[in-house]
């Protein structure tokens, strides 16, 4: 570990006494601490950049986007892997979400489940993971040894990496090959990174697959037009999309959505027949 390293998300918070707070006054204070973060991840674009770049390149060639980690970073991880398939139609193996302790970790804290250096690779391994992949590891202190572990293990395999942390040269970033590294500073309440770190994390993880899935041509113009229609809210959204990108009315938007199942092939279509 450098001798400059510094676990900022653990200093002591800029504010005490806060058992003797008014409702107001923590709202207000946790408030003005969460108002730094979309500073702190602005200063992290190049970064951003330069690991959405690779998990693009990685995505176009036909590998895959593993992240893993524990605790709130692991369920972060989980949720933004989560939510690929039904935004942007992309299989549920694209992007893969693995937490350190398993499925249970998702919901309920399980003991030491981190302090393995071992344990991801074993995880990842359970995926046939090669060096077509890309794996992005997701610790805000930096210092998470299953995290680690995984990345040296990928590493040793010739798999890139990447991580998105929130203290500077921590023993995470200086393993990675394409570090992020959001300096939020200290926590509202003394250590607990679940709060303005673990929003950052989420806004850099919506930012990197976000423009990745773009890049695969997973949006047109604005719209999410491979998104999965699972429910009425989402096919009442399809077909709005529709009426907007063809200036067809409603009803005939909705037989083309029906009859085609997508939203960009019903588009297709419509605009196959205008020409």
């Amino acid at each position: 570990m450098k001798k400059d390293f510094i676990k900022v998300t653990e200093k002591e918070s800029n504010y005490d006494e806060l058992d003797k707070m008014s409702i107001h006054t923590i709202l207000k204070s946790i408030n003005k601490e969460d108002q730094t973060v979309p500073k702190a991840v602005e200063k992290s674009i190049p970064q951003i950049k330069n690991l959405t770049e690779k998990v693009s390149e990685k995505l176009k060639n036909g590998g895959r986007l593993f992240y893993i980690g524990a605790g709130t970073s692991g369920r972060l991880g989980i949720l933004d892997a989560s939510e690929c398939p039904p935004t942007f139609g992309v299989s549920k193996d694209l992007v893969i979400g693995i937490i350190a302790g398993g499925d249970k970790a998702i919901r309920d804290a399980v003991e030491f489940a981190e302090d393995s250096k071992t344990q991801a690779w074993e995880d990842l391994s359970t995926h046939q993971i090669n060096k077509e992949d890309i794996v992005v590891g997701i610790a805000a202190s930096g210092t998470t040894p299953y995290v680690i572990g995984g990345l040296e293990a990928c590493k040793q395999h010739d798999i890139l990496t990447g991580c998105i942390t929130c203290n500077p040269n921590s023993p995470l970033a200086i393993t990675a090959d394409f570090p992020i590294e959001v300096k939020v500073g200290p926590e509202f309440v003394t250590g607990s990174s679940r709060m303005k770190a673990g929003t950052a994390q989420k806004m850099v993880l919506n930012m990197l697959t976000t423009t990745a899935m773009i890049q695969l041509g997973r949006v047109q113009g604005n719209r999410m037009v491979d998104m999965q229609l699972s429910n009425k809210k989402l096919v009442e959204r399809g077909i709005n999309m529709i009426c907007q990108a063809t200036f067809v009315s409603k009803n005939e938007a909705q037989e083309n959505l029906e009859k085609h199942k997508s939203v960009r092939a019903a588009i297709k279509a419509i605009q196959n027949e205008k020409n």
